[in-house]
């Protein structure tokens, strides 16, 4: 059985890996099995909101400049 979501510790920068892992929809089964038991499920929520806002920010400034 995995440990508790609260005594999970994984690095900032493995769970943004897997966050854009996630968002470009290619992940092989051995490293996602791998980032369930380490990665806090509520981290990677959070870094996944924080990466789609500044998706749809940075599109919202292409388009801006390339229609300006």
């Amino acid at each position: 059985m995995s440990e508790p979501v609260r005594r999970r510790r994984g690095s900032l920068i493995g769970t943004v890996k897997a966050v854009l892992w996630g968002f470009l929809g290619i992940r092989r089964n051995a490293d996602y099995q791998k980032d369930i038991e380490r990665l806090n499920p509520l981290h990677i929520m959070a870094v996944g909101v924080v990466m789609a806002f500044l998706f749809v920010g940075a599109l919202i400034l292409l388009v801006n400049w390339v229609a300006g």
